[in-house]
Formats: C-alpha cells, structure tokens, sequence
C-alpha cells in the first residue's frame, strides 16, 4: 500500500515545538481538539498525522478532511496532495465546487465509488455536506474537522455527531473555540463527551516569540463621515481611498472585510472606487458567495481567483486590493497580505481571524530564518515586520471602538487566551 510520491519527511518539513506536541497526542488520543492560533500551522499537522496512518496501514484507509466553505476544502486539497500522493491514494470531493477529481453529492454514488476502488480514500467536504457522508454509510477512518467552531451550528452538529458515534479517529481544529450554553450547551465544544479533551492549545505568545507569526499593528484612522443606511456605500468607498492613500510601502496587499454583501456591491457598483483605485495603481479582487469571483472586474472561477489571489500576494511588486463579505475570514492563506481593512464591528471570532489573515509570515522571510541570515522574531529585520489592522472611526464611538479591537488583540496575542464565544 506504500508507494506515495512524495512524504512529509521527503519534503524537509519539520513540524515545530507545538505541532509536535499536537503530533504526538493524536498518536495516544483517537479523539480530542487542537487549539492553535490563527497561521499556527494547523494543516501541517493533520498532514503529519494521516502521513502516519498511511505508513503504518495494513489495508485501505477512508479519510476525510471538513471545511466551513468551498474554498478552503479546495485549499485544504491542494495542500494535502501536495504532501500526500501516490497511485494508492485516491482523493475525492463531497460538496457543490467545481473540481478536477470525483465529485459527488450523492451518497450513493459516493458508496459505490469507494466500495469499487480498493485504495486510500481521502475526501474534501465542508460542514454543509457532511450529512451527505453520514448518509452514504462509508466507513470513516480519520476524520479532521477543520475551523471546528463551525461544527457548533445548529444545522451542522447533527452530522458532527453521528460521525461521533462511528469514527476510528476524529479531531477538532481550531483558533476561536465556541462552547456552549443554554440551548446549545450540547453543541459546544466544551461537551467533552462528542469533542474529546484538548490535546493542544498552544497561546499566540509561543508563535510570536518563536518568529512564526507577526504581531498585529493597530491603525487607527480617524474619519469626519458619518455613515448611515442610505450613504454606507459611499462613505465605505470614500474611507477605503482615503486609508489606501495613507499607507506606506511599495506594494500594499490590502484585504477589505465589507459591512455586508448588499454594502459592498452598491460600494464597487455604484461608486468610482474601483477605476480610483486602479488610478492609484492596485489591481482589484473581490468575492461573495451570493455574486461570485471577480479579478479586475471580470467574473471567474473561484480555483482561478484563489490561484491569482496566491500569485498576487507572492510578487513584492503587485499592489491589489480584495473586497470580501466574511468568505476570506477564515483558513485562507495568503502569507503576502500586508493590512485588512474593517469596515464593520466585526464579532470576536471573525474579527481575530480577519485579523490572522495578515499575520503570516513572508516566505522570504521564513526562508531567511531557517537559512540563518536573520534571527527568528528579529521582526525589524523582517521584510514583513507585522501585520496592519486599520478601522475607520468616527464621532463619540471612535475610542469605544479602538478599545475594542486593542482589547481583542492583547486578550489572543499579549494574555494568549484564544476567543471564545458562544454556538448559537
């Protein structure tokens, strides 16, 4: 069974201190979560582990790897296959995407495709399609449940737990734990009984002071327009230049957390922004799940966006500006992102991993690390040395606002107490 391409060890890379930790409990514990931050290297780590299980297999193993969107799955894949391929390893698709490789919807469909290839199985689904799993009967081996808060939802724990109740091995990552209370104090992933102990959880602290995450840089910029329901479009538009005019730097990559999908249509339509900002000399990305992808206003593929939003973000010299109503929160990586924009009061979950968006380490700098040229955490010589948090603020709310997101921050990256909220 034995005859992959490429390995994890093949590939010299070395999981770090926490990840090891994460690692090596997944080899005692078949259940349990792993709470890392945002840029933390999550993925690594479920790589590391099926790798194992790969090795160490006498017969065909089915596993599968579940995310909150279509996106990241995609991601998730490319990630997974470029570490973990061979001609006895077969991946597949459970979700609505568009995907080079079997795809289906169908659970029977998806049992007789398993039943009918007596290989390695590893499945891409997301939180919305899991039941499809569930309902096809298939045995499941390992199970990774990744953004795991997302497991809280009402309309997805159902599938959550049944997979519980029959899964080999199962495992719960995450940055921003959601427990439970009330009526969903079942659903939360403090229930120990569905979630298992926490095998990790690794504070923000030990990432920055290591050199694998950047801190976060609060920028406040103050603003005389008051926004309301009728103008939101414009004065969003109008702030958005203002900021990008502001900044320093060559070649800003700047990512815009929009108000709401409705705001932020009116803003690229019905507004010059997008032909001020291409004056200004940014390329311009934006995405919803209601409107779809677009890369300088033509509509394309979200495989090609993503691949375009990686290739933007890896050249020093481009300068672009992605629009996004809350699909780009989470688990996407793109380490050039040098400043998010919040146009909304976001909450805490979504706004520390907006924030964990440009915090990722420039691969050039990484590489500088392991090769020696500049110390780890020596963030001045970084070539990326943070990551800019910028919010308009107006009127009486202005330093009620700032406190907010500065008290978010120093709670995950100075306390190095992950954000909890509640499942709703």
């Amino acid at each position: 069974m034995n005859t992959y391409k490429r390995r994890l060890t093949e590939l010299s890379i070395s999981l770090l201190s926490h990840q090891q930790r994460a690692f090596d409990m997944m080899q005692c514990e078949s259940v349990g979560k792993i709470i890392i931050p945002t840029g933390g290297g999550k993925t690594y780590i479920m790589i590391a582990d099926l790798a194992e299980q790969l090795r160490v297999a006498v017969t065909p193993l089915i596993s599968i790897v579940v995310a909150p969107r279509i996106l990241l799955s995609n991601q998730l894949h490319e990630e997974f296959s470029n570490n973990i391929a061979g001609e006895d390893v077969r991946t597949s698709h459970v979700h609505s995407g568009e995907v080079k490789e079997f795809s289906t919807t169908n659970p029977e469909d998806l049992a007789y495709y398993i039943s009918n290839n007596d290989t390695h199985h590893i499945i891409f689904t997301t939180y919305h399609s899991l039941h499809r799993i569930v309902d096809s009967d298939i045995r499941i081996d390992n199970i990774y449940f990744d953004e795991a808060h997302h497991s809280t939802g009402r309309h997805f724990h159902e599938a959550v737990l049944a997979t519980s109740r029959y899964a080999n091995r199962r495992y719960y990552f995450t940055a921003t734990p959601r427990i439970g209370r009330g009526d969903s104090k079942e659903r939360g992933l403090d229930n120990n009984r569905v979630y298992g102990n926490t095998l990790e959880q690794t504070p923000a602290q030990e990432l920055i002071k290591s050199g694998k995450i950047l801190s976060p840089q609060i920028v406040p910029f103050d603003t005389d327009l008051v926004r309301d329901k009728h103008n939101a479009h414009d004065v969003d538009a109008e702030n958005i230049l203002n900021i990008v005019d502001s900044l320093e730097g060559d070649a800003p990559k700047i990512l815009v957390a929009a108000p709401n999908t409705k705001v932020m249509w009116r803003m690229l339509s019905q507004t010059s922004v997008i032909e001020d900002l291409k004056s200004a000399g940014y390329d311009i990305l934006h995405i919803t799940s209601k409107h779809g992808a677009y890369v300088n206003q033509k509509k394309v593929r979200r495989d090609k966006f993503f691949q375009t939003l990686q290739d933007w973000g890896a050249d020093d010299n481009k300068r672009f500006v992605v629009f996004h109503y809350s699909i780009l929160s989470e688990g996407i990586d793109v380490p050039g992102l040098t400043h998010t924009v919040l146009l909304r009061n976001l909450p805490i979950i979504e706004m520390a991993q907006t924030i964990g968006r440009v915090i990722r380490v420039h691969p050039d700098d990484r590489k500088r690390v392991q090769s020696g040229e500049i110390p780890a955490a020596m963030f001045q010589f970084y070539k990326k040395p943070c990551g800019y948090v910028t919010v308009p603020m107006s009127g009486k709310l202005a330093s009620r606002t700032h406190k907010r997101l500065q008290g978010i921050v120093d709670l995950i990256f100075k306390d190095g107490i992950p954000p909890i909220s509640y499942a709703s």
